[in-house]
């Protein structure tokens, strides 16, 4: 057990390490899982293997890239209206907090901040002798330099870029050697028959779930898309579609999606109505959405597609994402899915794959 304990600590430690490396070996591979079958059929209709990848993962990246300029400019004006939305929910809240007591709360505490500093500073004045022989320490801020924000910015833009690049010929030499590496594996798991059948059976387990897992995403995506497009229409807020196409994308990531939209909606939705009780029905009615279909309709619908326990989808969202940050927010259950499909196949393991299911079954033989 304590070997066992070691080997788990320095695999996540790996895991955290090493994950410029592992992030995109596991989105290629997602990539690669997602897009084998239409390479299979290109395939069978005498298309090269080499060109249908380069094919479709051409067209996927010119869809994305034609998605993005065509919302760009209403994602640009929703981004320039939320630092005057912030501005104006203040200025609402102060003046509801003077119409109510008279001055607002703000600047009471501040008052009584002055207040303080004003009583400390006298005593300090009048007690010189205790602060006789102690040298005056003055902190200047450093001047403002624009390379302290270009640069890393820069770096971090470059980094996600080459991160794009890696994942791209990744999924494009995995889908151009089309079976070979099951082939490998077949021949990795030696003459035997039994482990050639195991091996086969967990490969395409793992296939199957993955496929299933990312069905599910696309299906409970739209949904909320579509779905947070007709309510803000309803509404009568602007640019409804983009927060739909907004809602769809940010649902991919668990929990902190749904958040990001409601409270930038609601933001919006005051800069245009003026009233917060406007805001709180945008913010409202994004939140019931989400709350219905992306924090109870999405999870249970991944447990079956993945035959695992809503519990373990949820801790394990919340242990890949202290992981890997917002990677791992999106790969954490593809990656425990496919964990779960191994230790089915493998019989030391197996106590293991039960407990990461959803139900409860007799030990196989």
């Amino acid at each position: 057990m304590s070997l066992a304990l070691l080997a788990l600590f320095a695999s996540v430690a790996m895991l955290h390490w090493a994950s410029a490396v592992f992030i995109p070996i596991v989105v290629s591979l997602l990539l690669t899982c997602a897009l084998q079958p239409a390479v299979d059929r290109l395939e069978r209709w005498h298309v090269p293997a080499g060109l249908g990848a380069g094919v479709l993962l051409l067209a996927l990246v010119a869809g994305l890239a034609a998605a993005s300029w065509s919302l760009s400019d209403g994602a640009a004006q929703l981004v320039d209206s939320l630092p005057v939305a912030a501005q104006k929910v203040r200025d609402k809240l102060r003046e509801r907090s003077r119409t109510s007591s008279g001055t607002s709360t703000l600047e009471t505490v501040q008052k009584a901040a002055t207040q303080i500093e004003q009583a400390a500073t006298e005593n300090s004045a009048a007690t010189p002798a205790l602060r006789r022989g102690v040298q005056r320490v003055v902190v200047e801020r450093a001047p403002f330099n624009v390379r302290d924000y270009v640069l890393p910015g820069t770096f971090g833009l470059a980094s996600g870029l080459g991160q794009m690049a890696a994942v791209f010929f990744l999924s494009f030499f995995s889908l151009a050697s089309g079976n070979l590496l099951r082939r490998k594996l077949l021949g990795i798991a030696g003459p035997s028959l039994e482990r050639r059948h195991i091996t086969l059976h967990m490969i395409d387990e793992i296939n199957c779930q993955v496929r299933r897992y990312l069905l599910v995403q696309l299906f409970t995506s739209a949904l909320v898309g579509v779905a947070t497009s007709l309510a803000y229409w309803a509404l009568g807020l602007q640019q409804a579609v983009v927060w739909g196409v907004a809602a769809a994308v940010l649902n991919l990531v668990p929990y902190a999606g749904s958040l990001v939209v409601t409270g930038g909606s609601a933001l919006v939705a005051f800069l245009q109505f003026g009233t917060l009780d406007m805001a709180l029905s945008i913010g409202g009615a994004s939140l019931v959405i989400h709350t219905l279909i992306g924090n109870l309709l999405t999870p249970w619908l991944t447990s079956r597609a993945g035959s695992l326990s809503p519990v373990v989808v949820f801790v394990s969202v919340l242990a890949w994402g202290w992981l890997w940050g917002l990677w791992g927010l999106l790969l954490g259950i593809p990656v425990m899915m496919v964990v779960k499909a191994v230790c089915d196949q493998i019989v030391p393991l197996r106590a293991i794959g039960e407990l990461l299911g959803n139900e409860s079954r007799a030990a196989q033989p």
